[in-house]
């Protein structure tokens, strides 16, 4: 048996792109049998939120315990913008609890991964990578639980990094070629049977997509099947912490890019044997700032005192006392293009405050032309987005009835909007003294590519 014990328990990390709360088990109409049977063995947490609803400042917060306006991971990190070179991740205290520390697939929050603090690297680190699908990534995972490597004096922590579901440009750089799901490999379901997006019109080209979107998910379900079993069959299973979660919302217009919950919301299964109780379904509100501090919890490691997160341990073995979030923070700053939001959430409201010039709903550049995106671009992009937004997610969970100007919840809006300014102010965000400038990769991204219209997005 491996050396890994209940107070320094193993710990596998799964974690695909783009994914939010889209599986079998959360109620979408997608087959995932292999994760819907993980969670029956599992705890599953329905209140699960991201920082921000694009890959590298969400990851960034999971790996950091920070907003992404504090660790300085704005953006994406391929387009220059990177933790503070002070920062420490989850893998750098591992590390110093003696733990042996793995990165298969990607990770996306820097250009190296020996910058996140990996001590062995197997497979592509970095920007999404079809040559390496989950099936490979789940194929080296096996290969490490089946070998000696595994069992080892000291315990492992295993990030696996799925490229999945990220869409692929078909033509590298050109504004009409589209993103897409729809890639070799991948079998998608008949457009008819989709069930629509609430929050989208049911248009032919969200259909596709979704079908399309549908057949990445199944190569997911497959990815984390093998694993699991893998895990179980290698005898480790009983002293190994498996967790399966994701960066942020799932990649269609309205959800991802943006801070309404289809963009911000995130799944987050545990499985830990003997103490998690199996098929349990908890509705904590919780964020991504809080993986940090709960997985040192779980390992017995040393909480760091500058983090924006708390541990929410006590949820996921039952024991101890936790006392609930009243609300959590979500923002956007930089992606394709500058797009500055900061809200809070509560389990009734979202209170959203928006800067600048921007349209009624940014749509990423992997989305702008994807057939999705060509559905709603031309609304979406046709007037202004207010200043302020606030939302009665219990009456209206899609968010599509804006009550900032509706004088029966002006008392909601003043403390809300109190609450974003405190929060901006105590951590001393940048967007207080003005616009945030971009990096030196993204301006000059820029200014290579003067022939892109104001109102549409690079890609990158």
């Amino acid at each position: 048996m491996t050396a890994a014990t209940a107070d320094s328990p193993n710990v596998i990390v799964i974690h695909p792109h783009n994914l939010g709360r889209y599986l079998g088990c959360y109620g979408k109409q997608v087959a995932t049998p292999n994760i819907d049977a993980l969670a029956t063995e599992s705890i599953t947490f329905e209140n699960y939120f991201c920082t921000a609803a694009h890959c590298s400042p969400a990851r960034g917060s999971m790996w950091t315990g920070r907003y992404p306006h504090r660790n300085g991971l704005i953006g994406l990190a391929h387009l220059g913008w990177s933790l503070h070179d002070d920062e420490r991740t989850l893998v750098d205290f591992l590390n110093d609890e003696s733990y042996r520390t793995y990165l298969f697939g990607l990770q996306h929050i820097c250009g190296d991964a020996e910058d996140v603090g990996f001590q062995h690297v197997q497979g592509s680190t970095h920007e999404f990578n079809v040559d390496e699908p989950a099936e490979t990534v789940a194929e080296r995972v096996e290969a490490f639980l089946e070998s000696d490597e595994a069992d080892d004096d000291d315990p492992f922590f295993a990030s696996v990094g799925f490229s999945e579901v990220h869409r692929q440009p078909l033509v590298e750089r050109c504004l009409d070629c589209g993103w897409t799901f729809d890639l070799p490999g991948y079998g998608a379901d008949d457009p008819d049977e989709v069930e629509p997006l609430p929050y989208l019109p049911d248009r032919p080209g969200i259909r596709e997509d979704l079908a399309h979107f549908h057949g990445m998910i199944h190569a997911v379900d497959d990815g984390v099947g093998r694993i699991v079993d893998a895990l179980d069959e290698s005898g480790l299973d009983d002293d190994t912490i498996l967790v399966f979660t994701t960066d942020h919302g799932i990649g269609f217009p309205r959800a991802m890019g943006t801070c309404y919950d289809p963009g911000v919301e995130t799944f987050l299964i545990v499985r830990w044997p003997g103490t998690t109780t199996q098929g349990a379904r908890d509705d904590h509100l919780l964020s991504h700032v809080d993986f940090l501090p709960t997985m040192l919890d779980l390992v017995g490691g040393q909480e760091p005192t500058d983090i924006d997160g708390r541990s929410f341990a006590p949820l996921v073995t039952d024991e101890g006392s936790y006392e609930p979030r009243e609300r959590l923070f979500v923002e956007f700053t930089w992606h394709s293009k500058y797009n500055p939001m900061r809200a809070v959430r509560t389990n009734r409201y979202k209170y959203i405050r928006n800067f600048g010039d921007v349209p009624l709903v940014y749509i990423p550049a992997p989305l702008f032309s994807a057939a999705a995106g060509k559905e709603v671009r031309e609304e979406f992009y046709g007037e202004q987005r207010p200043e302020e937004e606030l939302y009665d997610l219990q009456a209206d969970p899609n968010e599509m009835t804006n009550l900032a100007d509706d004088p029966a919840h002006q008392e909601t809006l003043q403390e809300l909007r109190g609450v974003v300014d405190e929060w901006m102010v105590e951590t001393d965000d940048r967007l207080l003294e003005g616009d945030w400038p971009p990096s030196a990769k993204q301006l000059e991204r820029i200014q290579k590519s003067p022939w892109v219209p104001r109102d549409v997005d690079e890609f990158c």
